[in-house]
């Protein structure tokens, strides 16, 4: 069985967990940064968990992670 081929843009943007999570960046970081608040940017610099619902999706795009 050859082996599978892991999505190159998933790859960049999801890691998982040691539990499975799949830990994420939060969207809205990189420009127009001057209308948004302090406390909103900060927020920002948390990682955060993909939903539970596209779990297994994006499990399937990086099969060996």
């Amino acid at each position: 069985m050859p082996k599978i081929k892991s999505h190159s843009g998933a790859k960049k943007r999801f890691k998982l967990t040691a539990t499975g999570k799949v830990k994420r960046n939060p969207a809205k970081h990189n420009h127009i940064l001057n209308k948004k608040t302090t406390k909103l940017k900060r927020s920002f610099r948390k990682q955060k968990y993909a939903d539970v619902t596209n779990e297994a999706q994006i499990k399937r795009l990086i099969p060996y992670a």
